[in-house]
């Protein structure tokens, strides 16, 4: 499964110098890749506005090679499609008796549409799970998606070995394999 389509890359010249928003659309994971190599982006200190370029990012962070940060976003972004799932292949393996399969998203939309066997994560839940074996297969959803690479990385840095998020969430889901389910919009805050 690729985040990026192949049509989609482009030359790294052309990469670097795009703004911040088109190239976290091209690479999700980008923020969490640079504040964990650079410390670039996790904090109002760090932090970056989506209309500058990796180019510039870098030239004010210590004057950073830009080609060298582009490949760490890169080899990180090949890390996260290792953690994606297709809603496909949920369905096949939903009839696992050992899966775990963790809503990450809020009480209201998980109580107003879920997945058959989907728990919702909560407090609770999550200080439960710490004492899981760490095999346990984790399988993470969310509305759209764009939130379960974040949550899957906790999960693998607290140790768990087969962690995966659905690519798309449960709105791909819903698309997807079971049409039953409603699919709806979050209004924006």
């Amino acid at each position: 499964m690729t985040l990026v389509p192949s049509d989609t890359l482009q030359s790294s010249n052309a990469v670097i110098n795009l703004p911040m928003e088109e190239l976290l659309s091209l690479y999700p994971g980008a923020r969490r890749t640079l504040f964990q190599l650079h410390h670039i982006g996790g904090c109002s200190s760090c932090g970056f506005a989506l209309s500058e370029t990796l180019e510039q990012i870098c030239q004010r962070n210590g004057a950073l090679d830009p080609e060298i940060v582009l490949k760490e976003i890169q080899a990180g972004h090949e890390q996260d499609e290792k953690l994606l799932i297709s809603p496909e292949d949920l369905r096949s393996r939903l009839g696992n008796p050992s899966l775990k399969l963790l809503d990450i998203r809020t009480r209201e939309e998980f109580e107003a549409v879920s997945i058959p066997g989907s728990c919702l994560m909560t407090q609770e839940v999550m200080q439960g799970m710490m004492n899981w074996p760490k095999e346990t297969e984790i399988i993470l959803i969310d509305h759209t998606g764009g939130r379960v690479l974040d949550a899957a990385a906790y999960f693998v840095g607290h140790g768990f070995s087969v962690v995966k998020g659905v690519c798309g969430g449960i709105d791909a889901y819903a698309a997807t394999v079971d049409t039953r389910l409603p699919r709806y919009t979050v209004e924006a805050e």
